[in-house]
């Protein structure tokens, strides 16, 4: 009889562990939403800023302003051609 008092008292102590437990997984699943939403805004605005440095690198800007200056130097002889 005692082995199954120990057991109920066992098994009541596990029910009210895991029903503690439970408020706790909720509240850790809730503060999860939060934790993604924190850690996209922050890629985000981490993929933001190094694509703004890599835009604004001396080796982006010339090469742009490589392409620029050979298109319209294209563009000037189709003009010339086109024009005899």
């Amino acid at each position: 009889m005692r082995l199954y008092l120990a057991l109920a008292v066992l098994l009541l102590a596990l029910v009210a562990y895991t029903e503690a437990q439970d408020d706790t997984m909720q509240q850790k699943f809730a503060n999860v939403g939060d934790q993604l939403s924190e850690f996209g805004q922050t890629i985000a605005e981490k993929t933001k800023t190094a694509f703004q440095t890599i835009q604004d690198s001396d080796f982006a800007v010339a090469t742009r302003d490589f392409f620029k200056n050979g298109f319209e130097k294209l563009k000037k002889q189709m003009q010339d051609i086109s024009n005899p």
